[in-house]
């Protein structure tokens, strides 16, 4: 909670209007959402924690815990797509000023994955047992209709999708993208990398990714345009017939680079799973389902939790 408030303070104006009321500063709320997410609270549960907890508030300079409906306008504010990304940027600071941050080259690179979250709590009884009950009623009906199908994509679409680059040495999430959907992994390629390139300036960044991103123009964006080096295995798209290379200058080196298991390990790929590492401990540490009932709302606890995880990880 400390932390979070001391990182407030450093970029986020100390009220959000000069007619504001002035019972609770930006950096105060933006302290108490962080206790929120890491202990999986509501916002009423929330507010009843930190009245009981007289010492937390002294820390961050509060005479009293905010009301829940004050804490839910606050994430409304503060969570916005321009005060994360300020966030971020100081949090990249203080990794690189307390030498927290890995060479992201060779043995330890900047590793970039996304993974799909759950949009309401649910039971394990009753995604288990229930809801495969309920499919095989479903697909007795449809087979006296033969109807629409049953199949897991109507779900998929409505699942809100997080995407970090991390710093395989930290496990300290640089950037992030947020959407809702499954689908391929080639639109928020670009977002993703560049917010993380310009983070660690004056660094040779190795990039490595997995096959979802694959693209001849992805890695001509993070090779000529950003001058950085991209992995990225050639594995989209219909193989040829006659079995030759991929399509591609930058497609067809990589089919060279990843033949062998040891040249996986010497140009950094195996460390690709450090991302998968980063999407597990957000979903073990912080939970993986997400209390909004709308994509925008998904989207801003997506944004905590990548915030939460970083001061964590600090």
């Amino acid at each position: 909670m400390r932390a979070a408030y001391h990182l407030a303070c450093r970029c986020l104006p100390t009220y959000s209007n000069k007619f504001s009321r002035k019972d609770f500063t930006l950096p105060q709320l933006f302290a108490c959402l962080t206790v929120k997410e890491m202990l999986r609270r509501s916002y009423r549960s929330a507010e009843a924690l930190l009245n009981d907890c007289e010492n937390w508030l002294r820390d961050v300079d509060l005479a009293k815990a905010p009301d829940h409906n004050t804490l839910c306008r606050a994430a409304k504010l503060l969570l916005g797509r321009l005060r994360v990304n300020k966030l971020l940027d100081t949090l990249a600071r203080w990794a690189a000023t307390a030498r927290l941050l890995g060479k992201l080259s060779g043995r330890k690179p900047l590793a970039i994955d996304s993974s799909l979250y759950e949009s309401h709590h649910v039971s394990r009884h009753y995604d288990e047992r229930r809801c495969h009950q309920t499919r095989r009623r479903m697909k007795a009906k449809d087979r006296r209709r033969k109807g629409r199908k049953i199949g897991r994509s109507a779900t998929v679409r409505g699942l809100p999708k997080l995407a970090v680059a991390v710093d395989a040495h930290s496990h300290l999430a640089l950037s992030m993208w947020t959407g809702t959907g499954g689908g391929s992994d080639h639109p928020h390629f670009e977002p993703v990398l560049f917010d993380a390139w310009r983070r660690v300036p004056r660094r040779s960044l190795t990039a490595v990714l997995d096959a979802g991103y694959d693209s001849e123009a992805n890695h001509e964006l993070a090779r000529r345009d950003m001058g950085l080096r991209s992995i990225i295995p050639p594995s989209i798209g219909r193989p040829r017939a006659d079995g030759g290379p991929p399509g591609g200058r930058w497609r067809r080196a990589m089919k060279r680079l990843l033949a062998t298991k040891a040249s996986r390990r010497r140009c950094g790929y195996t460390q690709r799973w450090q991302s998968e590492t980063v999407n597990s401990m957000m979903k073990r540490n912080l939970g993986s389902a997400l209390r909004g009932k709308t994509a925008h709302s998904r989207k801003r606890d997506l944004h905590l939790k990548t915030i939460t995880h970083d001061l964590m990880v600090f």
